[in-house]
Parts: structure tokens; C-alpha cells; sequence
């Protein structure tokens, strides 16, 4: 199989969905998957566009070995749901954005990125904008828990061999 493509999304791409961009990033390196899995982040909302992450969301993301500082805010468009494999979302709201402007014909799986989380499945990855340094601090437990999750099925779909989860 070819590259498979993730788009992760929140609402201004500055914090949730930039943070689930480098993460998945890191692990996908890691497994040595960087050139199969094409991974980026944008928002449901236009506010941020061309801005680069919170610095909070870089800051706390550095302290555990991500580089975010060279994304920059970007909106969903159109184009998107075909362009990518899939698409997750940081919450339901962005899900519901999502699955509305989806086309009929589109080839994105929509879900939420927490869908493949064991320990947090199905919730929402709170928004920390307007929190303090401990609600950076758990976007990233979620992210980086479910990422590894994400990876595993997304390398099962590139090498079915390599599937290691039972049940996914």
C-alpha cells in the first residue's frame, strides 16, 4: 500500500490539533514510518491561519522531545476529505463541523482522535487555551497514548504482518 495520510483537527490549529501533528509525527519516525505516513494538522475555524502554536502548546511539547515550532495554522477545506486517509477530530464538535462539510464521494475515515485511545476512548481532548500549564500537559498524555495506537493501525493497513493489537 502507498502512504497513508492523517489530518488532525481542532478548532484554530494552535494547540490540540498541532501537538497531535507533532506527536504522531515522532512516533510514526520512530517506527521508521516517516516516509509511508504523511501527517498534518488544521483548524475547523479561519481565526489563526498562517500563526504558528500557542507557545505554550511548543513549550510544554519541547519538555517531552516534539518540535512544533515550524507548523503554521492552517483552515479545512473541501479538498481535504479527499486528499487525506483520515481525518480525526479533537472533539465532537469538530467531528460534527467535519462530517457536515464532508462530500458524499469523500475518502477520509472521520473519527476522533481518541477513538483508538484504550484509556480515553471516545472522549474529547480538552481544549487548554484558556486553562494553565496542567491542561498542555494532558492533551499530551491523550495525544501521545492514543498516537501510538493510531500508529499501530495505520502500520497494519501499510504491512498487515506488523499488526500487533488484537481487536482494533
Amino acid at each position: 500500500m502507498s502512504a497513508i495520510s492523517v489530518l488532525v483537527v481542532c478548532t484554530g490549529n494552535i494547540c490540540r490539533s498541532p501537538t497531535g501533528e507533532g506527536v504522531l509525527r515522532a512516533v510514526a519516525e520512530r517506527r521508521g514510518l516517516a516516509e509511508r505516513v504523511r501527517i498534518d494538522s488544521a483548524g475547523t475555524h479561519d481565526y489563526h491561519v498562517g500563526d504558528a502554536p500557542d507557545p505554550r502548546s511548543v513549550k510544554h511539547a519541547k519538555r517531552r522531545g516534539y518540535d512544533l515550532s515550524a507548523l503554521r495554522a492552517c483552515q479545512v477545506n473541501k479538498s481535504d476529505f479527499d486528499k487525506y486517509d483520515y481525518i480525526l477530530a479533537m472533539d465532537r464538535s469538530h467531528l460534527r463541523l467535519l462530517r457536515g462539510m464532508a462530500p458524499r464521494t469523500a475518502k477520509a475515515r472521520l473519527g476522533l482522535f481518541l477513538d483508538a485511545s484504550a484509556r480515553w476512548k471516545g472522549q474529547d481532548v480538552p481544549d487548554p487555551y484558556y486553562g494553565g500549564p496542567e491542561g498542555f500537559e494532558q492533551v499530551l498524555d491523550m495525544v501521545e497514548e492514543a498516537a501510538e495506537r493510531w500508529l499501530d493501525r495505520i502500520e497494519a493497513e501499510i504491512d498487515p504482518a506488523s499488526f500487533k493489537l488484537q481487536g482494533c
